[in-house]
């Protein structure tokens, strides 16, 4: 089975997580940026997390500048937006043995950690 990391290479902050995970070799890195998501990943990440929102990033300047806070979103506003633009994607998603894990919350970080031990 593999353990997956979509991630973007010139995210100071997916460096820094990725430097600090114990077998972090262990990991097939997926930049996101050079190497879009394709439809069916995001479909298994979808599988895995329940909702396209909960891998959507809220906080990408992208959310902002569109003015998307202010629009209902629906399931399939998230899904497009996440096809069409990488930054959408709260990062870092880790698939491992099945389970994802989305995003750089210190929980996330700290539960990834004790998977890869």
């Amino acid at each position: 089975m593999t353990h997956k990391i979509y991630y973007l290479a010139s995210c100071d902050t997916c460096r820094k997580i990725i430097k600090s995970l114990p077998n972090a070799d262990k990991l097939t890195f997926h930049d996101i940026r050079q190497n879009p998501i394709t439809e069916q990943e995001l479909g298994e990440m979808y599988q895995l997390s329940g909702s396209y929102e909960a891998l959507f990033s809220k906080k990408a300047q992208l959310y902002k500048s569109m003015d998307l806070k202010n629009k209902a979103l629906t399931e399939a506003d998230y899904k497009k937006y996440l096809l069409e633009h990488y930054t959408f994607l709260s990062r870092p998603v880790f698939i491992i043995e099945g389970k994802i894990y989305i995003g750089n919350s210190q929980k996330n970080i700290i539960e990834v950690t004790k998977v890869l031990s």
